[in-house]
């Protein structure tokens, strides 16, 4: 196996699925924890600050995409040696998917018990997701 992007390279050895799984899932992880940061502390600022929980969890979801789609799409997955628009079609299809079950989850938490309760549930309630996110990213999105 050769370098495609420079034909002159050496041989480069096939990396194991084994090697692939984990450096994807170390990836994910550590994009992911930087997406939730933003995300978590965008939602809480802005529903700290009055806007309804529906709306600040959608604000902080775009913000954390945004690094999202970027950072899984060069360091995790590796996908920018493909054309980006089919890759971010597919991701905005997962993201509203997973928008909807996160808003609906956090906000039926601060119906049940409040906004600091959903504030603290936010955090498992985006890491049940992020399971879903990491196998239906590396298996459809990004490929």
């Amino acid at each position: 196996m050769t370098n495609r992007h420079d034909p002159g390279a050496e041989p480069v050895a096939p990396v194991s699925p084994l090697v692939q799984w984990f450096h994807q899932g170390l990836g994910f992880s550590l994009v992911g924890a930087l997406q939730l940061v933003f995300d978590w502390g965008v939602m809480m600022g802005l529903s700290a600050a009055g806007l309804p929980l529906p709306a600040a969890n959608v604000a902080g979801r775009v913000a954390g995409a945004s690094l999202g789609f970027w950072g899984n799409r060069r360091i995790t997955f590796r996908g920018h040696h493909h054309p980006p628009w089919p890759q971010l079609a597919r991701f905005v299809v997962l993201w509203s998917v997973l928008t909807l079950i996160s808003t609906l989850s956090v906000t039926w938490v601060e119906h049940h018990d409040g906004l600091t309760r959903a504030w603290l549930y936010k955090p498992l309630i985006e890491g049940v997701l992020a399971v879903i996110s990491f196998f239906s990213s590396r298996w459809w999105v990004y490929r």
